[in-house]
């Protein structure tokens, strides 16, 4: 049948009518070219109006939303909806793709826009973050990413004149954006008092940091940096949709249909109302805006463009039109006129002329339209309603003929008769209506057979007949004009139809799919002529069939460009176009039809070029004229390659058996065994699956891979070496140019590709993260710089990478079905072909995307299914093998020729230098020339032709070929049996390589005395092995069936062999002849075994769970072993060949007495001391701990020990063959592991004398050799097993600081909780009590007294303006490390505290700030490299990791100039623990403290993240890079140390090994530095500092410090290393050593802190000094001559810091602390002064008014009075149990006033004398007290309690005052309260969770500063009784600010803090005066 092929003609976009007005902006400009572009539908438009074409960029596949314009005005990027929405960018002038960006917005794309140098894009997603993205679109690679805001975002735009800055707007708000590193962090625009807070629709940045934004409401808002400066009032009279920047200033365009036009300072200079011209009409809204010059585009809502010409504004000219919004059903054709009609549900009916392409009538009815029909004279045009009318116009002048309503639902279809004379009416209520013409439309007739609505009818040629189609998919045919329906089907048999749009009829039964019932087809229309239909459907699709088309499921042509469903589709009325109509989008496609005889002219549009295919898919119709797929290829389409369990799952699996691994291991286990095992040869390679996969190197070895080994050959000396980085079957293997570097791809859940050395075995580079499931095929790029892969996922995705960056470049789905090869051309690096099952596709790289071509075979051939490729002698050429046998021949995307090559497929081919070389399934290698015109030479691969030379036999002839390579005079050949061959030029064949066919193999039998081993597979061969140096296969039989088992005799004579089909066979050992079978059994042999010492008895065991037990020498079955439930598993006989023990499926351990087979019960004890002659059982006490943690999902497949008893061998379905002392007692035992087979280890055993194991891999196929290292023997290298997947069970120690740093949880700002448990209603939120005498408003009452004391007289009093950072006391050491650095040769220290980094000048003491972190900074460190000279990073607490502000982020940062230099937003969720910079400086690393402590390397100059792992499951505290290399690191942390390499973008990680010092353990390590060589020290949590080479212990420095090392440092410049750590100063010990440059030996230092153990946290070595940190908060540096220690910087050291005070004269002040010290510090000498030790934590202090006398408060209810001049202590007194939290001295000196938590005051009289008997205290306080302060007379004492109340009481009574008036009257000494009317505005809106917790007025009176739970200090006017009053925020403290003050004559502000137990000085700046102060924190 025909209608099997699609048909040959074609239809191409000739014109489009319409534009997307609505719901889009901003989407019309001008180009370079002066052409216009825009988008409608899926399509780009280019529009040029001088010659009235258009061109069209067809990439997207579904509605196109947004759209931007490069600024050189020819490159254009456009965005879509969908899933998966992409960015587009292409050239306007070629309509080709450049780019395409995916993989990040999902919803869609709603704005783009381009940088000022067009290098970067940004984009804005429709998710419900609103995704803002910046790309390189040129690499097609994100930059950075950040959710935009919480509702949707209308625009965005790059500041154009400043770089890295943007501006986005939308829904309330607007945000201007700074792009630093990979951080976009926002600043939302503060609207203020000067406009109101709305949505904002468009904006334009202009020079200055000025920005104009267009309004919802129709103002134009002007911003200043983020702040509103001005508003133009009534720019428009409604939204601003639009707005433009030129040259000449700014266009906007509005919803009130106005343009107006701005000069450059946005004066106005001229509106244009687009209503009031003559194209005009009410409702006209103005959608875009361009302008250019002289002229204006305009784009509305209802899908018009006009052009305006400046000078001639009144007369726009309309360019184009559309319908407007509302579904577009209705389309009909003029009968002999090139006209369509259409009409839509905006009520329009519009004539569009098909040979002009423009709008030549429109009229606009009263109801929307939904079908139309014209009659055959073209006089009459009939119109079918929604409302059920329907209206007739004369087409001449839309004037009304007739309207009739006889229908309540919509009219779907109408139609007249071909004679002219009825119309047929369908409607929805399912009935049709016959009009008679003629009779003005008189209703003649009625069909009522449906049941569901009318969707189609059509007319016979003689009017006599009507059919219809309903909704139900009902096929009806009725005789006319009565109506009365046909049921007689012969009747109609004959009737030819005058036209055909039904979806249903014989005739169209192929335009269905095969077996889907579902109704998508909307529309049809038959060609008669040209005997094509083309139909529409709800996928925007239009396609071609054949007409007709009877078999359901035909080949069709495809073609795409509406979005979504089209809703009819008709020929014009001479065929030469079609109209298609789309419902959603409201647009009508003309396509030009292309005939069958004129394609041949039109080659050039054969290939259509888009993302989404527009050939046609593959239909399914009964594909005969395909040939059967050859039975190969057909099983190799059937491998799935889909594991139950990955091994990337196992780490999840043993997480999720951690408790009951924890409760199963308390006992200590054995340790791993000494000896480790080592891969010495493999028999093996993957040919049944993979095709040229062999390859020689450049040195002449040869590099294939079997199994998960890649494997590297020497032919010369028969030696193997092994490349084991993959942990699962390796399916493809690709070579460098160059022929050094080898890429092979894995199976996997995350498939990696690894790029690894030849010579030395390493990998330089592991790819992955963008296939599924595995990776089938790779290739090199010319230049060796890229490779591409193709994954074995669902779309078989084609990614292209950088390899040596580990950088995926692009990529894009391949095809539905398998790809078996990728190939990059030679000659173009973005070019490359696929092959595979009927694909052969031409790409080229786009950006991040590929674009492919299908390869176009016209006549010449069929559409075959390709098996190899390969480019040839130019860019265009390239050739291709097919599954039957043919090589294509291409050119550019054409098939050009085929030439018959091989009989059956042609696997393989290479190209040469002057010809190809092929091989195929019959056996044969063929040499052609360059052109495969001739064949010059075959070689058959034939045993025959084999040399004497060969390393095994060849098991058939003409062996199918599945790799070929040439070099070295010789020609390589895989086949599918699995052999490597070599054939010399002359014709010789030598075998290098061999191993078992497909099957799986599963018998496996060591010879008793010779190193030989025999196997058996399901390839139903048996095979003999020689396993000394000649490594290769002595003897083969094949076998009628396959086999599971054999096994040798005891004298090695005879081979007993089991088999699958229930037999088994005995067999002569040398000459493998039969000598003996039995048939038994139906189930498979599973396992033999000759009984020891004369082998008189066999066993053979069944998985019909019988064994059966035969004398050998009689052949006689003389026992049956019965009980076993399951089938047997593994049989052993004991020495004396009387017991057989056994294993079942069913995990039973049975044991069975010979030769009769009783049943015996045997208890555990009496099992051990049996001697058994062999031991495979995986069963039993002895080996419990060969079954791991994860036993649910994994089997121990087998196990062997060796004939010492001393070691078990085992074989998992994971592919590990695994090491266990023996006997393995107890759960979960201890053993090394090995990988390299992939999937099942059916089986391993030992040698004879245990010289070797032998394993083999089920699926594999591969024999692998193993040799056994003895203990003694491995000294001299370093096994290369992995160790123990169980971590070891013994503490790694412990310590209160380690423990408390590792438990330690960061709080961030933004969730920071109060301080203190307060209760009650907040202040703002708290009625204000009206006061029982309200002044009346004029008062004769004396002037109010101030309210507070002043006491700077004779001042003018001014404002504070500003505060300014000016000193911190104290730096985090208590659980920070390594934040101590030198720079600038010594003279400045580097540290940070809470969220500030300090630069201190060590002689000066001035320190300056950098503070652009927004929460606590966790760790730092400077980069050493001369080129990056004061580079600082610093890492902070977050949230999650979402990218937003809030997100842990990394700064890098100029120390001297404080100038950001990167953020970098990380996915460490919590915070950034640790960071380290490169050996040249260019790479980060930082470690997260995530849960899996992630660990990540950053680019961080450009802000690229490289890589990224799961570090450790417990804390790490350090990482750091050796000091020479960019690649490698080493991290360390809780029990653990691990060695890091970077490869490409992969991190690979070696666990340190310890086992090679007796006793060593794995402790919890600490801190990290460098020696040379590779040697690497730890300091541990004991002292001891461990040294490593590589990744193995090698000595221990026991005791280098008497606990835990903290910190190390490597010096670069002499490679000295300083150790800190925890110590109790003692003579010959200090907490700080200096060593040699392999810690042999030191000289150590003492800190003279006077403490009782030092605690170093950070050291640093600089010139002839070392710089200390210490949990103390000091700083201290020490001199390396002298030991002389110098304190630099000191601070509390456990926080809080509650108490504050201020000298009333001096600029001192005081503070008091948890860790039972008060301090002293001098403000102007930056330094500490004094500290007292109390022995208790102090709460609070307080200075007497002259200065004499400190008053201290103390947690435990004590208080103390001290004499400043000798610190003895005056006084002191306990009268309360719990804290004492305020003490305040009065004016007058006379009382005390204490205030503690017990809801109390006690007032104690000074005046008589330090017995401090207390005279009287406040009642009736609702809660603890806060703060206190006296009245200016003494009198009074105003307190704030923890309700969130204030209380005034008279003193020393201690009544409670109650009358307001009396206390407004009071003049206050001080004020520190936060309760109050007086100070309402300092309580905040977000206060929720967090208080403030503190303030203090100034001396002057006039200023307020605050303190809060957030850490922010704010600067308020005094007083400020209105809510939430404005302030200014200081940032610098953690989380709480617990007290601040101001200093005398308020000078300076000094704030202390919680968390950061810090005080912090700020300098006060008051107006137009600069006074100096500082703030300090304590």
């Amino acid at each position: 049948m025909a209608a099997r092929s699609a048909p040959s003609c074609h239809l191409r976009l000739e014109w489009v009518y319409g534009y997307r007005g609505h719901q889009c902006r901003n989407n019309l400009y001008y180009t370079a070219a002066k052409e216009i572009v825009y988008f409608v539908a899926g399509v780009g438009v280019v529009y040029s109006p001088r010659e009235h074409r258009q061109k069209f960029y067809r990439g997207h596949s579904d509605d196109i939303i947004s759209l931007a314009l490069h600024p050189e005005r020819v490159l254009v990027a456009t965005g879509q909806v969908g899933k998966e929405p992409y960015i587009c960018v292409w050239d306007s002038y070629t309509v080709q793709t450049i780019s395409v960006l995916k993989d990040v917005h999902t919803h869609g794309i709603a704005c783009l826009a381009f940088d000022l140098d067009g290098q970067r894009l940004v984009s804005v997603g429709l998710d419900s973050k609103n995704a803002v993205c910046v790309w390189d679109w040129k690499r097609g690679k994100m930059l950075s990413m950040a959710p935009g805001h919480t509702d949707r975002i209308f625009d965005i735009s790059w500041d154009l004149y400043q770089p890295n800055k943007l501006v986005s707007c939308g829904v309330k708000h607007i945000k201007f954006w700074s792009l630093c590193g990979n951080a976009l962090t926002p600043k939302r625009g503060v609207f203020g008092k000067t406009g109101d807070l709305q949505t904002i629709l468009c904006l334009a940045c202009a020079r200055d940091e000025l920005t104009y934004s267009g309004a919802l409401n129709g103002d134009i808002y002007v911003w200043k940096g983020i702040n509103l400066i001005r508003t133009i009032q009534g720019a428009h009279a409604a939204g601003i949709f639009s707005m433009n920047a030129c040259e000449e200033g700014f266009a906007t365009g509005g919803r009130d249909g106005c343009i107006r036009l701005w000069d450059l300072t946005f004066k106005p200079i001229t509106v244009i109302d687009l209503r009031e011209t003559d194209q005009g009409y009410k409702g006209l809204s103005v959608r875009s805006v361009c302008w250019r010059g002289d002229h204006i585009l305009v784009g509305t809502q209802d899908s018009e463009i006009f052009e305006i010409v400046v000078h001639e504004r009144n007369k726009p000219f309309l360019i184009m039109q559309g319908h407007c919004e509302g579904e577009l059903w209705a389309l009909a054709v003029h009968p002999t006129k090139p006209l369509a009609v259409t009409g839509s549900d905006d009520r329009s009916v519009r004539i569009w002329s098909l040979v002009d392409h423009a709008l030549i009538a429109r009229c606009n009815m009263e109801e929307p339209i939904r079908c139309a029909a014209v009659n055959v004279d073209g006089i009459h045009l009939a119109l079918g309603m929604k409302d059920g009318s329907f209206t007739v116009l004369r087409v001449r002048d839309m004037t009304e003929v007739v309207h009739i309503k006889d229908r309540k639902e919509a009219i779907h279809e109408l139609k007249y008769s071909p004679d002219g004379t009825y119309l047929a009416v369908g409607c929805n209520d399912s009935s049709v209506d016959i009009y008679g013409v003629a009779q003005r439309y008189k209703k003649v007739g009625e069909c009522a057979g449906s049941l569901s609505f009318i969707t189609h009818l059509d007319w016979s040629s003689d009017s006599r007949y009507l059919q219809t189609n309903d909704g139900n998919g009902k096929r009806l045919f009725y005789r006319m004009p009565g109506g009365k329906e046909v049921t007689n089907k012969e009747e109609i048999k004959g009737v030819h139809w005058a036209s055909w749009t039904c979806v249903s009829g014989l005739e169209v039964n192929g335009i269905w799919p095969k077996y889907s019932d579902i109704n998508d087809i909307n529309s049809v229309d038959g060609n008669y002529i040209g005997q094509v239909l083309v139909t529409a459907d709800d996928y925007g699709i239009i396609k071609l069939f054949r007409y007709p088309c009877l078999r359901k499921g035909a080949k069709f042509k495809k073609y795409i460009g509406h979005s979504a469903h089209v809703t009819n589709v008709r020929w014009s009325h001479d065929y030469q176009w079609v109209i298609s109509i789309g419902g959603a989008d409201h647009s009508v496609f003309q396509w030009k039809f292309i005939p069958e005889r004129k394609l041949k002219d039109a080659l050039h549009i054969a290939p259509q070029e888009s993302l989404a295919d527009s050939n046609s898919d593959e239909s399914d119709s009964d594909l005969s004229d395909v040939p059967e797929l050859d039975s190969e290829i057909e099983q190799e389409t059937q491998l799935t390659y889909r594991r139950q369990v990955y091994k990337e799952d196992l780490p999840q699996l043993k997480e999720q058996c951690k408790e009951k691994q924890k409760s199963a291991t308390s006992k200590g286990r054995e340790r791993a065994p000494g000896n480790s095992i080592r891969l010495h040869f493999v028999h093996g390679y993957r040919g049944y699956d993979c095709r040229s996969n062999l390859f020689y190197t450049q040195i002449g070895e040869i590099v294939y891979h079997v199994a998960a080994v890649g494997v590297i050959y020497n032919r010369q000396q028969n030696t193997q070496r092994f490349y084991l980085g993959h942990d699962d079957d390796i399916l493809c293997l690709a070579i460098h140019p160059l022929k050094d570097y080898v890429a092979t791809g894995q199976v996997g859940r995350d498939p990696s590709i690894h790029i690894w050395d030849t010579e030395t075995i390493k990998p330089l580079s592991i790819l992955k993260g963008y296939h599924q499931y595995g990776v089938c095929a790779v290739d090199f790029s010319a230049d060796g710089k890229r490779l591409a892969s193709v994954g074995i996922d669902d779309s078989h995705t084609i990614v292209l990478w950088d390899w040596k960056k580990g950088e995926k470049l692009s990529m894009a789905r391949g095809s539905k079905d398998k790809i078996f090869v990728v190939k990059m051309n030679p000659y173009v690096p973005d070019k490359l072909i696929t092959a595979g099952i009927k694909h052969m596709k031409f790409w080229r790289r786009a950006g991040g995307g590929l674009i492919g071509r299908k390869g176009y075979i016209g006549t010449l051939g069929k559409n075959d299914t390709m098996m190899c490729a390969v480019y040839g002698w130019t860019e265009e050429m390239a050739f291709s093998g097919t599954s039957t046998g043919d090589v294509c021949i291409w050119r550019d995307v054409f098939l050009v020729k085929t030439v018959k090559a091989h009989d059956g497929p042609v696997f393989s081919m290479h190209a040469l230098e002057k010809g190809f070389v092929t091989g195929g399934k019959d056996g044969v290698v063929a040499l052609w020339d360059d052109s495969f015109e001739r064949c010059l030479k075959t070689y058959a691969i034939k045993r025959a032709a084999l040399a004497p030379g060969s390393k095994g036999l060849l098991l058939e002839d003409n062996p199918s070929i599945r790799a070929i390579s040439l070099g070295h005079g010789h020609i390589l050949v895989g086949t599918k049996n699995g052999e490597i061959l070599e054939v010399d030029k002359s014709g010789p064949v030598t075998l290098l390589v061999q191993g078992h066919m497909e099957g799986e193999v599963w018998g496996l039998a060591t010879h008793p005395y010779l190193p030989i081993c025999a196997t058996v597979s399901d390839d139903k061969t048996l095979r003999i092995w020689d396993l000394s140096p000649s490594h290769c296969m002595l003897a083969v039989r094949k076998l009628k069936k396959g086999g599971r088992c054999c096994c040798f005799s005891p004298d090695g004579k005879a081979l007993a062999v089991g088999l699958n089909d229930g037999s088994f066979l005995m067999a002569n050992a040398d000459t493998l002849e039969d000598l003996v079978s039995f048939h038994h059994r139906k189930d498979i042999i599973s396992d033999i075994r000759f009984s020891p010492g004369s082998g008189k008895y066999l066993a053979v065991a069944s998985h019909d769970s019988f064994i059966d037990i035969y004398n050998v020498m009689s052949s006689k079955r003389v026992g049956i072993c019965k009980g076993a439930t399951s089938c047997i598993t593994h049989i052993d006989w004991d020495i004396r060949g009387k017991l057989l023990q056994v294993n079942t499926g069913a995990k039973e351990q049975l044991f069975f007495e010979a030769p009769r087979g009783k049943k015996q019960t045997i208890p555990n004890v009496e099992v051990e001391k049996i001697s058994w002659a062999s031991w495979t059982s995986v069963l039993g006490l002895c080996c419990e701990g060969i079954w791991p943690v994860i036993g649910e999902v994994t089997e121990v497949t087998a196990s062997c020990l060796t004939s010492d008893k001393m070691v078990l061998a085992t074989g998992d379905d994971l592919g590990f063959v695994k090491l266990f002392k023996y006997p393995a007692k107890g759960k979960f035992g201890k053993f090394k592991r090995y990988v390299a087979h992939s999937t099942h280890v059916t089986n391993v055993r030992w040698t004879y004398d245990d010289s070797m194991l032998v394993t083999l891999g089920g699926a594999d196929m591969s024999l692998m050799v193993w040799t056994n290292e003895m203990e003694s023997y491995r000294e001299r290298r370093p096994c290369d097993s992995e160790e123990s997947d169980v971590d070891s069970e013994e503490g790694g120690g412990y310590d209160s600081d380690v423990t408390r740093e590792n438990e330690i949880s960061y709080t961030i700002r933004a969730l920071s909780t109060n301080i203190r448990p307060m209760f009650g209603i907040k202040p703002h939120l708290q009625q204000k009590e009206p006061s029982a005498d309200e002044r009346p408003p004029v008062s004769r009452a004396p002037p109010q007294p101030e309210k507070l004391q002043t006491n700077n007289v004779g001042k003018k009093k001014r404002p504070i303006e500003d505060l300014v950072l000016e000193l911190i006391f104290g730096y985090r050491g208590r659980d920070c490390r390594n934040n101590v650095h030198y720079l600038n040769d010594g003279d400045d220290i580097i540290y940070h505290t809470a969220s500030v980094g300090i630069l201190h000048n060590v002689a000066t003491g001035t320190q300056s700030f950098y503070q652009e972190h927004n929460d606590d900074i966790l760790c730092l460190t400077v980069n050493q490299h001369p080129k990056f000279i004061n580079i600082v990073a610093t890492g902070q607490v977050g949230d999650s990791a979402d990218m937003s502000a809030t997100a842990p982020s990394i700064h890098i940062w100029d120390a001297v100039s404080k100038q950001t230099l990167s953020v970098l937003r990380c996915y460490h969720s919590k915070g950034v623990c640790s960071v380290s910079f490169s050996a040249t400086g260019k790479l980060l690393l930082s470690v997260g403290l995530d849960p899996e402590h992630t660990i990540t390397i950053w680019r961080w100059q450009e802000g690229a993240k490289i890589a990224s792992r799961a570090g450790h499951n417990q804390r790490i505290f350090v990482a750091e890079f050796r000091p020479d290399s960019d690649t490698q690191f080493v991290s360390v942390g809780v029990k653990h140390v691990k060695f890091w390499t970077l490869a490409g973008r992969a991190l690979l990680s070696k666990k340190g090994l310890l086992s090679t010092l007796e006793d060593a353990r794995m402790q919890t390590m600490l801190a990290v530095a460098f020696g040379a060589n590779n040697l690497t020290f730890t300091g541990t949590i004991s002292g001891d500092v461990c040294v490593w080479k590589d990744h193995i212990l090698c000595r221990v420095v026991a005791r280098a410090h008497n606990g835990p090392v903290f910190a190390m440092y490597t010096t670069l410049r002499d490679g000295l290393i300083v150790t800190g750590g925890k110590e109790r100063p003692s003579k010959e010990g200090g907490a700080v050593k200096l060593w040699d440059q392999e810690l042999r030996r030191c000289r150590a230092f003492r800190l003279e802190t006077g403490q009782a153990t030092d605690c170093v946290r950070s050291v640093c070595r600089g010139k002839g000094k070392i710089l200390v940190g210490t949990r103390n908060a000091e700083i201290i540096e020490v001199g390396e001559k002298n030991a002389a220690c110098n304190i630099l910087v000191s601070g509390h050291v456990d926080g809080p810091i509650w108490g504050l005070a201020t000298h009333p004269s001096r600029d001192f002040f005081l503070s008091a602390a948890e860790d039972g010290t008060v301090r002293l510090w001098d403000i102007a000498d930056k330094k500490m002064l004094n500290k007292v030790n109390l022995g208790h934590a102090a709460r609070t202090v307080c200075y007497s008014p002259e200065g004499d006398m400190v008053a201290i408060g103390m947690k435990n209810g004590e208080f103390i009075i001290l004499l400043v001049s000798s610190l003895k202590i005056w006084g002191k007194k306990r009268d309360r149990r719990c804290a004492i939290h305020d003490i305040r001295f009065s004016p007058d000196s006379r009382y005390l006033a204490v205030g503690s938590s017990e809801n109390s005051v006690d007032f104690y009289d000074l005046t008589l004398g330090p017995t401090l008997n207390r005279i009287s205290y406040c009642k009736d306080i609702p809660s603890f007290v806060i703060q206190m302060d006296f009245s200016a007379d003494s009198r009074y004492l105003q307190v704030s309690s923890g309700c969130y109340k204030r209380l005034v009481y008279e003193v020393p009574s201690g009544k409670h005052l109650l009358d307001h008036a009396a206390i407004d009257r009071i003049t206050w000494a001080t004020w520190t309260s936060i309760v109050g009317d007086e100070v309402l505005g300092i309580w905040s809106r977000h206060a929720e969770k967090a208080d403030v917790n503190c303030a203090c007025v100034s001396h002057s009176g006039i200023s307020l500063v605050t303190g809060d739970d957030f850490g922010m200090v704010k600067l308020f006017d005094f007083p400020c009784p209105e809510k939430f009053a404005k302030h200014k925020r200081f940032l610098g403290h953690s989380p709480h600010v617990t007290n601040i003050r101001f200093t005398n004559g308020d000078r300076h502000v000094i704030s202390a803090g919680g968390d950061d137990c810090r005080s912090v000085a700020f300098l006060v700046q008051e107006q137009q005066t600069n006074i100096k102060t500082s703030l300090s924190s304590g």
